[in-house]
């Protein structure tokens, strides 16, 4: 599957003969789009072969893992139950574009609270739910595990040896992974994690065959989902400039940290760079109800 890699024309990237691509991952399906198509691929393609009557997974609010496993579901013929954090959600989940779009989609929803949804990789809740859920096919929060990292290495092809760095914003560490696996020995990838936690490196390294990786911490706003008046500002810049829209929650923390790096002298010139986009712009809708509650400006849609 041939996917564009759009070349970046910024002043500061001509300033600092900085070289840089956006692979538009985001544009491989109008809602399973970037990683999650990528990470659904082979494990909807297991829960097939075992015959199973559900895929079951995990997510919050504005999970684009929610959002992307409820329409593959839909097209896959297979029913679809999501492990949302929250109870709060019960009674309110039509307000969230996120949800709506889930069960419009065929998803059936388990609310638990916080406290309970953290016992996700816990072997006992998870009997427990395949109790309750009799045959179905245990996806982790945001399908991260080795079917997962195995699509994600199908992200980079041949033609991208040319470049000298590879980006990708990560999240729970197994698309950042796969990306690591298919690079060669003269490549170098940055993560830009967008939460908080010294946990991702483990996470990662459970996946990752190669060592020419590392995570830069700085740009993460505060943790996962938080966004602040300076990201919002960005994201809009760059669409105006590129035509190319970024997520809040990961793709913008991601180039974000990539021109400042690029402003502070940290690549040499001449580096070529591509930056993965991951998708994700469903959720922005649910961002921008967000921001328009706390007074701050939109992101441009």
């Amino acid at each position: 599957m041939k996917v564009l890699n759009q070349q970046v024309q910024l002043p500061i990237l001509t300033e600092k003969n900085i070289s840089l691509y956006i692979k538009r991952e985001d544009m491989l399906h109008p809602f399973i789009s970037g990683n999650k198509f990528r990470k659904l691929k082979y494990n909807l393609l297991q829960a097939q072969q075992l015959n199973a009557k559900s895929i079951l997974t995990f997510g919050g609010a504005f999970s684009n893992h929610i959002a992307a496993t409820a329409y593959a579901g839909k097209e896959n013929g297979i029913k679809t139950i999501g492990v949302i954090r929250g109870e709060e959600l019960a009674g309110k989940w039509q307000q969230n574009p996120t949800l709506s779009f889930a069960k419009e989609n065929g998803m059936e929803f388990k609310f638990v609270s916080r406290e309970t949804y953290r016992e996700k990789n816990n072997p006992d809740f998870l009997t427990e739910l395949r109790h309750q859920y009799k045959d179905s096919f245990i996806l982790p929060e945001g399908g991260a595990n080795d079917l997962a990292v195995k699509g994600c290495e199908e992200i980079l092809t041949a033609e991208d040896s040319m470049f000298n760095i590879v980006c990708s914003a990560v999240g729970t560490g197994g698309t950042i992974a796969g990306i690591i696996n298919s690079t060669n020995k003269n490549q170098r990838v940055l993560g830009f994690p967008a939460l908080k936690g010294n946990f991702l490196k483990e996470d990662i390294c459970k996946f990752a065959h190669n060592t020419n990786w590392e995570l830069l911490k700085d740009y993460h706003f505060g943790g996962y989902a938080k966004v602040a008046q300076e990201l919002i500002e960005f994201i809009n810049y760059f669409r105006t400039e590129t035509d190319i829209p970024l997520d809040p929650i990961y793709t913008g923390k991601m180039l974000f940290g990539i021109l400042d790096l690029v402003h502070k002298d940290y690549f040499a010139p001449g580096t070529k760079i591509v930056a993965i986009h991951t998708g994700g712009l469903q959720g922005i809708e649910g961002m921008n109800s967000l921001l328009k509650k706390k007074k701050l400006p939109l992101i441009n849609e």
